[in-house]
């Protein structure tokens, strides 16, 4: 089955604290949502990032475990983040991490965009699931 998912999510991102002045430029963050939606459920994850000496030019990591339910069937997936940010101009890739469905999620493959608009965060999600037998 191939389908669509959309609907909007909250997010709290913790900066974690490294006393190495070294690594200056460097963060660390944890990350909580709350989608609302297609997806209703929560994540909590970890991102890592840096900023260049070039002003608006930096990268990031992250890795989220989805908990909750996709159009009413429920599991778990995590979602790998990698985004690069050249003078301004994002990119952004999302993909589910292979074989990280769990219970009616199981087989679960995909990608997602983020759009923020107004200060509120929408998700786009291109997914492909099994057919319940």
């Amino acid at each position: 089955m191939t389908g669509h998912a959309s609907g909007t999510f909250e997010v709290k991102i913790t900066p974690q604290t490294d006393d190495n002045a070294a690594n200056a430029g460097l963060g660390r963050m944890t990350i909580d949502k709350q989608f609302h939606g297609d997806i209703e459920g929560t994540s909590k994850g970890q991102m890592l990032s840096a900023m260049s000496e070039v002003q608006g030019s930096g990268v990031y990591v992250a890795v989220e475990k989805v908990t909750g339910a996709l159009k009413g069937r429920n599991g778990t997936f995590i979602l790998h983040h990698t985004g690069v940010m050249t003078r301004g101009a994002p990119q952004l890739t999302i993909t589910v991490v292979p074989d990280s469905g769990t219970g009616q999620l199981q087989g679960l493959k995909g990608t997602m965009s983020i759009t923020i608009a107004d200060g509120k965060h929408s998700y786009d999600f291109e997914y492909t699931l099994a057919e319940t037998p």
